[in-house]
């Protein structure tokens, strides 16, 4: 059986162009140097499943024409993966859709996005998404709308976030460090998603160096690099990546068998 995984956006969380930047990449006509905020979208026998809700997110569905979504992954709390929400009012005006996170993560929309919050059953029409949250067990694996997933634990600084294993793709964004037991989890994958955020290192994100010398650890047969900041210039920086790794630029489109 084959799927797809559908990169809606590459960027980190400023976005790129940054807004007053005049730098090479920011000013750069490649339409591969402009990155929406970070997310991805897996479909299958036309169901779709989505990871993270950007600030863009209604510009990204447009641009995938995306009409139909079978649930939300989230990755962590942080704005540029999360504040675009209230746009999956759309997908909810039949039927409450279902959102997924590790616990801190739920809790955290509960909290902050209360109005969207319904339950399965005590759907109400309105002009508000109706969402009903499902925490996730790391190392797990679940099967949400015909999707194998398994959320695997990473750090983002000091902070334990998810990432996604979903068949045999691994998506890894905003993170600095992947412990052993989530390394157990990543054998055998067909492509691998990691951040790299930029040359200079950062407290939180894998830089490109690191990023590559992650990537060589962990084998996948293919290793796309997402969460790209201004410091990248796609044509320049993806020219000096080993043969098996690229940069990921926003539109891009994998196909997979299971």
């Amino acid at each position: 059986m084959s799927y797809s995984l559908n990169f809606l956006g590459t960027g980190t969380s400023h976005g790129i162009p940054v807004i007053g930047c005049k730098c090479a990449t920011c000013t750069s006509t490649n339409p591969k140097n402009k990155r929406y905020r970070s997310s991805v979208l897996f479909t299958k026998d036309g169901k779709n499943l989505l990871i993270d809700t950007t600030p863009e997110f209604r510009l990204q569905a447009l641009r995938a024409n995306l009409n139909e979504l079978e649930g939300v992954l989230y990755t962590h709390i942080h704005a540029d993966h999360v504040h675009g929400i209230d746009d999956l009012r759309v997908f909810t005006t039949k039927t409450s859709l279902p959102i997924y996170g590790s616990e801190a993560t739920i809790k955290h929309i509960e909290k902050h996005f209360t109005y969207v919050i319904k339950s399965e059953t005590a759907y109400k029409k309105a002009a508000v998404p109706h969402l009903y949250t499902n925490v996730l067990e790391a190392y797990k694996t679940y099967n949400i709308g015909g999707f194998e997933v398994t959320p695997l634990i990473i750090y983002h600084g000091d902070m334990p976030i998810f990432g996604y294993r979903i068949f045999n793709v691994a998506y890894l964004t905003d993170t600095n460090n992947i412990p052993e037991k989530t390394l157990e989890y990543l054998k055998d994958l067909n492509l691998l998603v990691l951040v790299a955020l930029q040359h200079k290192e950062h407290k939180t994100h894998y830089n490109i160096s690191q990023a590559v010398a992650m990537a060589k650890r962990i084998g996948a047969k293919q290793t796309l690099f997402t969460h790209i900041a201004h410091g990248l210039e796609h044509e320049k920086d993806n020219a000096d990546l080993p043969p098996t790794m690229a940069l990921a630029y926003d539109t891009l489109e994998m196909n997979f068998e299971e």
